[in-house]
């Protein structure tokens, strides 16, 4: 029994960590930039859910679609106003831009007056909540992080799949010249594909603030979400869940069946062990670049 508890908990963690790493492989693949901060608009989009709900009055429901609005906006500002004037200089020039984007971020929330310098609560619904099978004892945070995630990943599909500007994502995403000769609007899709990014984050920080807290540095949290998108395969979507999901577990499993420190580490040690044994992830394909 203890075992399940621990697999769910991990499970609820990795959740949170796929949908970070699922804003790391929509950027990447629709642009070939890896954005670092990601882990910076969880956070802000946590700030926005916060303030709404503290401020406006608005209940928690409302304060989700406000936030997934703000940083779906704060997506499209950042490709157009940021990442697009730098499109085609080197790749670790852009990668600094977007350290630079988070740490920025993260100064400007710090500056709010009775915000940013706080430790904030998520007023939800469901806190507190828990239930109760046998001996088994599941907090509800943990039940809606699991069951949100799982709705996501369906639309996300559903989008992909069936609709016409999933396709054209996805045309952008496997060769932009190619899509763009076609009449895609590879600039406007890539702009698309940064407010999706905000928006899946604005999400993961709603769902992580009611098992944590809302903080200025809750977005570090976007450096075990990086291993995720590693372990998946960085081109892969339901690679970044299946990712998150086994960095989840296995730091939940380490911390409570291996010596104090392990946890902290165990992300990296699957990293690393991955890259030996398969470089590409679990779902990466294997490209060949002939000259």
């Amino acid at each position: 029994m203890q075992f399940i508890q621990l697999l769910i908990s991990g499970v609820a963690q990795g959740c949170i960590y796929g949908l970070i790493a699922l804003g790391f492989v929509l950027i990447y693949k629709a642009t070939e930039i890896v954005s670092f901060a990601q882990g910076e608009l969880m956070m802000v989009g946590a700030f926005i859910g916060v303030a709404v709900m503290a401020y406006l009055g608005f209940p928690f429901w409302l304060a989700v679609i406000a936030s997934m609005a703000a940083m779906a906006l704060l997506g499209l500002l950042l490709e157009r106003l940021v990442i697009r004037p730098v499109l085609g200089q080197p790749a670790f020039s852009i990668v600094m831009l977007t350290i630079g984007i988070g740490y920025l971020l993260r100064g400007l929330v710090t500056m709010i007056p009775g915000i940013g310098t706080e430790t904030r609560t998520l007023d939800v619904p469901y806190k507190d909540a828990t239930f109760h099978w046998g001996g088994l004892i599941v907090g509800a945070e943990q039940l809606v992080v699991i069951v949100a995630t799982m709705l996501l990943c369906a639309l996300l599909f559903t989008m992909f799949r069936y609709t016409r500007l999933g396709v054209a994502m996805q045309a952008a995403s496997q060769n932009q010249l190619a899509a763009y000769y076609m009449g895609i609007p590879v600039q406007r899709i890539n702009g698309m594909v940064w407010a999706l990014a905000g928006m899946v984050a604005a999400i993961a920080g709603l769902l992580l603030a009611p098992i944590t807290f809302v903080y200025a540095n809750m977005g570090f949290i976007g450096l075990k979400a990086f291993p995720a998108a590693v372990v998946g395969g960085f081109g892969s979507l339901p690679g970044a869940i299946v990712g998150g999901l086994v960095i989840g577990v296995i730091e939940s499993l380490s911390g409570f069946y291996l010596p104090e420190g392990f946890k902290d580490v165990a992300a990296y040690i699957v990293v690393l062990i991955m890259l030996m044994v398969r470089p590409n992830g679990l779902f990466g394909e294997r490209l060949v670049k002939k000259v």
